[in-house]
């Protein structure tokens, strides 16, 4: 094998002003869509894509006298929450309301629509009365003491539900305002299935106004895992919104001017939105409906919603009054476990409302001056290109997508050998001795999956029982389904404030493609005739902390030759932060410890962070083979 020696100094590409890295959001999109095909429980579909998952829980109800098979595990185990799973529903919806048809013009709105129904067939069955809705299947603390495929599992399928004895709002308004969402994606295609989706929605929010209570009072076994920590108010103000979205009914709109006060819609300023906080969703409605003109004697009442609204997108802008918490890196963060919920609701909210604005032709107000809706935009745009790779450690947060992910996701299904590779029986607590403690990568590709992601200060552990980072949930996904869609397809050119769902089929001629922020021009150094390898570097960030300026800067080395690139080290000079995506070994860098070789054709990226100009980067030496 004949081996070749080179030194010479990298091509540099240096990009300024800051541009953000390009993202195949197309591909995240189509990822994301078989995650949701791999959190299904029940009999699986004939078109089902994830081949490794198989049958589950096919007798989830029947000792209640129910059949409560189908619907979707919420996160790395085998439990059915109900409040997150009519959240993650509503989220879906929403995102198809809002962008189904970018998602059409890139072949995936039948594929959302399929994760929307997978949802709403089980909702459908677990409300079978009009003041019963059964909101969990399982438990989590049997199902935390046993690591076994859903195939498998052999902890307790109980059956728990609320009704006017045993009251709980918030998850009826959820589940109300997820039929609701959900019937007006169906209403041009099903139309039959819509009006029953909403006539379900009607009958739960009757019984969450009428039999208040909290949800988990009720049913306590969920306490543990999705405590309802704001109460029911937000939620009855959510369902009220969906209800008039769906059904036009001024009930609904009135419902909203009347108890805005009384439920905190026009009190709370937040700087959160999730499955359990309603009320930046409910606000960023509201003022949707204000924008439209639809708000009729409710203005007064409905502008101070809108105030609130934009309270939230500020602080996500770092431009309030009270502001979210940012990494170093740039990413939201609310907390420890599972912070990318976080996240991926407030890039949705940011960008929904971005698009509210331009087709209003409006700016938003905050305390620091006016923001244009591209600005909002460009916010959105940055958590999720820090969620698919550009930051600090370059690493994608999107099981699959990339080269550098999470390989040990906490996640029993995956974790485990598919049943359809090795039938034999996986028992509770074989499944943590065996599978649980393997440091190894999952035997299955949980695709699209979003895991919790990375502290305070952007580290991030890939290790199975790390599950406050890398656990996924369906509703990370969810919110960041509509913002990928947005951002694949750019401005389809018609009015934000007037949602149409177009047919799930591709379209033959999609709208034109734009560039949401278009890249400044790159300034290119000569490269040598005889430079087989090259660095593209860009500085793709920047904020200011504690009175200095940080910048992220990314590179990326591409073996430009023929053959393998080995032994690569690289002198890197005037460095003054941390780096990620390399080894130090003396003083140089080589390889990380995932990568042994760069073959022909193939790209790594490397980052850091200082508070200097970029540094200067040359390769000592390297070996072709």
């Amino acid at each position: 094998m004949k081996g070749f020696v080179g030194s010479l100094v990298f091509l540099i590409i240096l990009v300024v002003p800051v541009a953000l890295a390009g993202h195949n959001y197309g591909e995240a999109l189509s990822k994301s869509f078989l995650f949701y095909e791999a959190q299904r429980s029940g009999y699986l579909p004939h078109n089902q894509r994830v081949q490794w998952r198989g049958n589950s829980g096919l007798n989830d109800g029947k000792a209640s006298g129910i059949d409560l098979v189908g619907g979707y595990y919420d996160a790395g185990d085998n439990v059915k929450f109900g409040l997150p799973m009519a959240f993650t529903v509503t989220m879906l919806s929403w995102s198809i309301l809002e962008y189904g048809r970018q998602m059409a013009a890139s072949g995936e709105l039948s594929h959302a629509m399929d994760a929307v129904k997978w949802g709403t067939d089980y909702l459908l069955k677990a409300h079978p009365e009009p003041y019963v809705l059964y909101g969990e299947v399982g438990d989590g603390n049997t199902d935390h003491y046993c690591w076994q495929r859903p195939e498998d599992m052999t902890t307790s399928r109980a059956a728990y539900r609320i009704d006017p004895n045993h009251p709980g709002s918030d998850l009826a308004g959820e589940t109300a305002a997820a039929m609701a969402a959900a019937s007006i994606v169906f209403r041009r295609y099903n139309p039959g299935y819509a009006n029953e989706l909403l006539n379900h929605a009607h009958q739960l929010f009757e019984f969450a106004d009428k039999y208040r209570g909290k949800y988990d009072s009720s049913i306590s076994v969920a306490q543990k895992y999705y405590r309802s920590v704001s109460g029911y108010a937000d939620e009855l103000l959510w369902g009220a919104a969906w209800l008039y979205k769906a059904s036009n009914n001024q009930f609904y709109l009135n419902y909203l001017g009347r108890n805005g006060d009384a439920l905190g819609g026009t009190g709370w300023s937040m700087t959160e939105f999730g499955w359990d906080v309603k009320y930046a969703g409910v606000q960023t409605l509201v003022a949707q409906f204000l924008m439209s003109g639809k708000a009729g004697h409710n203005a007064p009442v409905f502008e101070k919603y809108q105030q609130k609204a934009e309270n939230f997108m500020c602080s996500c802008l770092g431009k309030g009054d009270r502001n979210t918490q940012r990494t170093p890196g740039g990413l939201i963060y609310r907390q420890r476990w599972n912070n990318m919920q976080f996240v991926t609701s407030a890039a949705f909210l940011a960008t929904t409302y971005s698009d509210y604005l331009a087709s209003a032709g409006k700016y938003l107000k905050c305390s620091s001056g006016s923001v244009s809706p591209n600005e909002l935009l460009s916010f959105a745009k940055s958590q999720v290109d820090y969620i698919l790779g550009d930051n600090p450690r370059a690493t994608s947060y999107m099981v699959g997508y990339g080269n550098n992910y999470p390989r040990q996701v906490h996640h029993r299904a995956s974790s485990i050998v598919s049943f359809k590779v090795n039938p034999s029986f996986v028992s509770c607590r074989g499944g943590y001795a065996t599978w649980y403690s393997r440091k190894a990568s999952d035997p299955n590709l949980l695709t699209g999956a979003l895991v919790g992601g990375p502290d305070a200060y952007d580290n991030f552990a890939d290790q199975r029982d790390n599950y406050e980072q890398t656990e996924p949930a369906t509703y990370n996904n969810a919110p960041l389904i509509g913002v990928l869609a947005r951002l694949h397809a750019g401005h389809s050119g018609y009015n934000q404030l007037l949602p149409v769902v177009p047919d799930p089929k591709p379209t033959p001629k999609p709208a034109p493609r734009t560039k949401v922020t278009p890249a400044p021009r790159q300034r290119v150094l000569p490269v040598p005739a005889n430079a087989h390898v090259t660095i593209q570097q860009k500085a793709t960030s920047s904020w200011a902390l504690n009175g200095k300026t940080y910048y992220r800067y990314s590179a990326v080395v591409t073996n430009k030759s023929g053959k393998t690139v080995k032994n690569l080290k690289l002198s890197i000079v005037k460095l003054y932060g941390p780096l990620w995506g390399l080894t130090k070994y003396g003083n140089s860098f080589i390889f990380p410890a995932w990568l042994n070789s760069l073959p022909a054709g193939k790209s790594l990226e490397f980052v850091y962070i200082h508070t200097a100009s970029p540094a200067i980067v040359s390769v000592s030496s390297y070996t072709l083979v």
